[in-house]
């Protein structure tokens, strides 16, 4: 509960941004677009070999039928970059309006299209993380799953800020993950642990959308069905481009206090300071 109350007022204070220029939930609405573009590309040609059984069979090892971690590969390539892109733009917005700026939505496709070839090399190596880690967790179902999660927990806060350093200082991926892990120890120490969670938010957030589904399974008419599902569809895909804005916002905040010492726009320096603490 603490930890859903600290996200909360972070997020309020990411929303003041965010409010200043609504627009900037056009990037999060793209991105969930082109995933779902992805995802069909991908997922299509398994139907007919009913090559997807295979995946959801809990007992078959990913590495039958043969290709298949080149094919977890260049799908973890695909959404990484379309995820990053966009984050780009969202950041380099998010940074020009905390610094007084005047924002404009082409200020964010011009930043991420301008660092694309950055974009994709960090894509490659998360890409190359991911499939590894997934390796690992398959090799072993039970101790490849704690040495996952501990290695994933480790890798995903000292990459925290490599994004801004990829659209804001223009810095390569390696030099951008060396970057981002010296600017977390130098303003928060050693052996570091997020102290928020919008996962956790989104979580909690979304349950109302069970209710329009809950009530579309006990509706008998086909047409109010649709409807409910329709409402259920709108409210999930509303939530989660606000959430994923938020939270890209709230990063560039965290870049910006760690790479300047202070609290950027109106965000509150104590809520940063204690947005990632000792493990």
């Amino acid at each position: 509960m603490g930890k859903f109350s600290y996200t909360w007022s972070l997020m309020r204070e990411s929303w003041e941004v965010l409010k200043q220029d609504k627009k900037i939930l056009i990037f999060p609405l793209i991105s969930v677009i082109c995933w779902l573009l992805v995802a069909a590309a991908f997922a299509l040609p398994l139907v007919p070999s009913e090559g997807w059984r295979a995946l959801l069979e809990e007992d078959t090892n990913i590495a039958e039928p043969p290709g298949a971690y080149a094919t977890l590969f260049l799908f973890y390539l695909c959404t990484y970059f379309i995820t990053v892109f966009f984050n780009s733009a969202i950041i380099s917005c998010a940074v020009i309006r905390m610094q007084g700026g005047d924002l404009k939505l082409r200020d964010g496709f011009r930043a991420a299209f301008s660092r694309i070839l950055l974009i994709a090399e960090w894509a490659l190596v998360s890409a190359t993380i991911g499939v590894v880690l997934r390796v690992i967790e398959d090799r072993s179902k039970t101790v490849g799953k704690i040495i996952v999660d501990l290695i994933g927990t480790a890798w995903e806060l000292a990459s925290y800020l490599v994004v801004p350093l990829l659209v804001i200082e223009k810095k390569g991926p390696i030099s951008a993950l060396k970057e981002s892990a010296a600017l977390l120890k130098k303003t928060w120490g050693q052996q570091l642990i997020g102290g928020f969670s919008f996962g956790l938010i989104l979580l909690v957030l979304i349950l109302p959308g069970a209710v329009f589904v809950l009530m579309a399974l006990l509706t008998m008419g086909t047409p109010a069905m649709i409807v409910f599902i329709a409402l259920a569809g709108a409210y999930i895909i509303l939530l989660c481009n606000i959430i994923w804005a938020l939270a890209a916002i709230f990063c560039a905040a965290v870049y910006l206090y760690a790479r300047d010492g202070r609290a950027p726009g109106s965000f509150d320096s104590f809520l940063l300071r204690d947005a990632i603490v000792q493990r």
